[in-house]
């Protein structure tokens, strides 16, 4: 199993996590998560030497760094990224880059159980960053390609099961704007949840084992809002 750092800071969270196994011992998850608004360059750093410290895990052993890769907050989302490239570049090690959203519907299903997870954070502007999720067995299979949209256009597809759809992250707080078909597809919410890091090192395993990876200067958040403007203007 290899030893993967996963770093977030694309929401009003900050949090670190190692994941690791070493020889016959049972797999380790060693995790911080705090909510840090504005205070992320401030305590990243700090949170990526408490990990290693207690998990007994020097850099140089670390076979790749992953970070949130977006959406969400431009500042939060650069910091990260930097942080993961600069660590990267160090050690000579790949990067992963995680979907913020596919780490929040798979907290959903770790937490909660559920299958279908619609994921949305708030992008401001009156708009939502949107992804729709099927999760068996701690895997995540995307049903709604992610985008920026306002409240009002959100659609989700009509693939959920008897449970209907689990609502996550901090978009849904943008109830009252979104369509009745969509309140009534939705029959659980927990719009509190953010991004957390420690979802984002399991992903980045998944695909660490498949073979994925970023060199460290390829590193590059991902916005949404840069992908419709291209689109628009193409």
């Amino acid at each position: 199993m290899p030893i993967l750092l996963a770093l977030d800071a694309s929401s009003s969270a900050c949090s670190v996590a190692l994941s690791l196994q070493r020889g016959d011992d049972e797999p380790r998850l060693v995790s911080r998560f705090a909510m840090t608004p504005r205070e992320h360059t401030r305590r990243l750093l700090p949170m990526i030497d408490e990990v290693l410290d207690e998990a007994g895990v020097s850099p140089a052993e670390l076979d790749a760094v992953a970070y949130g890769r977006g959406p969400g907050s431009f500042t939060g989302l650069r910091i990260a990224a930097g942080a993961a490239q600069g660590l990267a570049y160090g050690l000579a090690c790949p990067l992963l880059g995680v979907s913020t959203l596919e780490a929040l519907a798979l907290a959903a299903h770790r937490r909660h159980g559920v299958e279908y997870v619609a994921t949305a954070l708030d992008a401001r502007m009156g708009e939502i960053y949107v992804g729709a999720w099927r999760c068996r067995d701690g895997n995540v299979e995307a049903l709604l390609a992610e985008a920026v949209i306002s409240p009002q256009r959100l659609l989700l597809p009509a693939a959920a099961g008897p449970d209907g759809w689990f609502g996550i992250g901090s978009g849904w707080a943008l109830w009252d704007s979104m369509p009745t078909e969509v309140q009534a597809a939705v029959s659980q919410l927990d719009s509190d949840a953010e991004p957390a890091a420690e979802e984002m090192v399991l992903l980045a395993a998944r695909q660490y084992a498949a073979g994925e990876r970023t060199a460290p200067h390829e590193a590059q958040p991902i916005y949404l809002r840069d992908q419709v403007a291209w689109q628009k203007g193409g």
